[in-house]
């Protein structure tokens, strides 16, 4: 081996070079092979480098009683290096997956203490991104998938680094041994029960006794397809930028898309696009529940059709496509006496509402559409409610939030809308919020 290649910290300290001004270094140590190396290797680098502040954290599953023996064993190896070390208990939700669930529960702890400008260092290597590949491959992943794990990626307010992900699992060993170092063997790791162990025991090693540099092969693929599919996000943000055009209904608050745009593209470049819009607010979708997308493409201009996905639902209303999660999928409580109206009403699952101006007599309530309202207009005499959301192409999800203003059986004043939210004469207008930062709807 080249000696300049097997030299592991002034390796691992051109991959952190970037992350060098960080306020915080946290190392997520499982007490593992990779996790225990990546950690002695830092420690040793502080010694004689100026880098951040350095800490370490493990994550208590509780899904074997082996593990209760862990985050001592953690505790003793920091104490020995003087890194300080976090000790987090999680809960694993039941699933299909639990391999899933663990990370799941892992993750979101991570991201929950990632402050700005921290970063959190795994110890993921080579032979994991091979792994990775194989077994994305298996499961019909898509440029996305194949492109594996990145280097690094946004995490909480800060970033995930994979510092070790273009060394093989072997140079570690190799380290720890050399440096007499101790770590965890997980039982788990044994059981060909779990698809990545039945990979790593039986599949790799026959590939890479055919093969040498299968492991080395399969992750320099990885990055290729981690290129290519930059250019699909490139090409994404070029479509989308046709899409993203303002609307009367911005204040909203909510993702929403110009459906024109994309519906002149080819289907290929639809779903690219889609994609790279949807992946923040949802798992995407397998390619055969891609029908919901020409479903909803296809349906009637008259129709106002939903595409349900795994963490929301996309609507196609007034010429737009909408995304609508949390709160926004549960029908809001049926309104209330408006008692004090000099102040903001909240509303449950449904924001505030809050009057400008001068504030009309009462009694006073706010309530939802229920079918049948009329509104006297002063140039127009009573019309009926459902013509003028129609008037106003208000998209079908929204008619059923918008708060009504009624002084006992008079409707006085719909939220938000030009002409209908307020008494000009009398100088006062209906504001809604239909974002409220104390309920969490989004």
């Amino acid at each position: 081996m080249n000696p300049s290649k097997s030299d592991l910290p002034s390796r691992l300290l051109l991959n952190v070079e970037s992350w060098r001004k960080a306020r915080h270094w946290r190392i997520a140590f499982s007490g593992g092979l990779d996790s225990t190396v990546l950690l002695h290797l830092l420690a040793q680098l502080a010694k004689t480098e100026s880098l951040p502040t350095l800490s370490a954290i493990h994550v208590h599953h509780g899904l074997q009683a082996a593990a209760d023996a862990w985050p001592q064993h953690c505790q003793s190896v920091c104490d020995a290096l003087g890194v300080p070390l976090r000790i987090e208990r999680v809960t694993v939700k039941p699933g299909a997956s639990l391999e899933r669930a663990a990370r799941d529960a892992r993750y979101a702890l991570f991201s929950s203490l990632t402050q700005a400008n921290d970063v959190l260092l795994t110890g993921q290597h080579r032979d994991d991104q091979a792994e990775t590949l194989m077994f994305r491959l298996l499961r019909g992943a898509g440029v996305r998938g194949l492109s594996g794990m990145p280097g690094e990626r946004p995490l909480g307010q800060g970033v995930l680094v994979r510092a070790l992900l273009d060394i093989p699992r072997a140079e570690l060993e190799a380290y720890a041994l050399a440096h007499q170092l101790r770590w965890i063997e997980d039982p788990s790791n044994q059981d060909s029960q779990f698809s990545r162990n039945y990979l790593r025991q039986q599949i790799m090693p026959l590939l890479t006794e055919r093969w040498p540099q299968a492991q080395a092969s399969m992750a320099r693929s990885a990055g290729h397809l981690r290129e290519a599919q930059g250019l699909l996000d490139e090409l994404a943000q070029m479509d989308l930028a046709q899409a993203q055009t303002p609307d009367e209904f911005a204040w909203l608050g909510l993702p929403s898309l110009e459906l024109a745009p994309l519906a002149g593209l080819s289907a290929a470049r639809q779903r690219n696009a889609l994609s790279h819009w949807l992946e923040p607010l949802t798992r995407l979708p397998d390619t055969d529940h891609w029908s919901g997308w020409t479903n909803l493409c296809d349906a009637a201009q008259s129709a106002s059709p939903v595409w349900r996905l795994a963490d929301g639902e996309l609507h196609r209303s007034a010429g737009r496509l909408w995304w609508l999660s949390d709160d926004w999928l549960c029908p809001p409580m049926i309104g209330a006496e408006w008692q004090a109206p000099t102040s903001a009403l909240r509303l449950p699952d449904n924001g505030r509402v809050i009057f400008s101006g001068q504030t009309p007599g009462g009694p006073l309530r706010i309530a939802y559409r229920q079918g049948g309202e009329v509104m006297h207009l002063a140039e127009r005499g009573h019309r009926d409610l459902k013509r003028l959301l129609n008037e106003r192409a208000v998209p079908g999800f929204v008619r059923g939030r918008l708060p009504l203003l009624f002084r006992g059986e008079e409707l006085l004043a719909v939220a938000n809308l030009p002409g209908l939210d307020g008494n000009a004469q009398e100088g006062w207008k209906l504001h809604w919020q239909p974002i409220d930062e104390d309920q969490g709807l989004r």
